[in-house]
């Protein structure tokens, strides 16, 4: 790579075993949250509706989840069919939930677990090593 002025400028954001190496950090325009906080991997995500004119500022990857999310998938499904990282996808569902494109449904958490056979099982095994 030349470092004279024609060189054509992707070829300083390209690797050639990693490939784009900015890409991620661009599409989320360096953030690494969103205010509406985390997703967990297994959350079910469904599109709500389509886009209009005064959805303005999605990228072309808000657009694919949106595809993607016609049927429920989980954060991690779509991270996975997308090929990006858990964190970019959580950003960007983060843009597509405040602007109520998409519902995403966390898992449920368990109600007075009062369960205790499952402890006492493990402690036991435990035990037992």
């Amino acid at each position: 790579m030349s470092d004279s002025p024609s060189s054509p400028p992707e070829e300083l954001w390209v690797d050639d075993h990693a490939g784009p190496v900015v890409r991620p950090y661009a599409m989320t325009r360096g953030r690494t949250r969103h205010a509406r906080g985390e997703f967990d991997i297994i959350s079910l995500v469904t599109t709500v509706r389509t886009p209009t004119s005064m959805d303005a500022g999605l990228g072309p990857e808000h657009t694919a989840i949106l595809k993607l999310a016609d049927r429920p998938l989980s954060v991690a499904e779509l991270a996975a069919y997308l090929k990006l990282p858990l964190g970019t996808i959580r950003v960007m569902l983060g843009d597509l939930l405040e602007r109520e494109l998409v519902h995403v449904q966390e898992p449920a958490a368990p109600d007075g677990f009062t369960d205790t056979s499952i402890i006492e099982a493990a402690i036991n095994g435990l035990r037992a090593l």
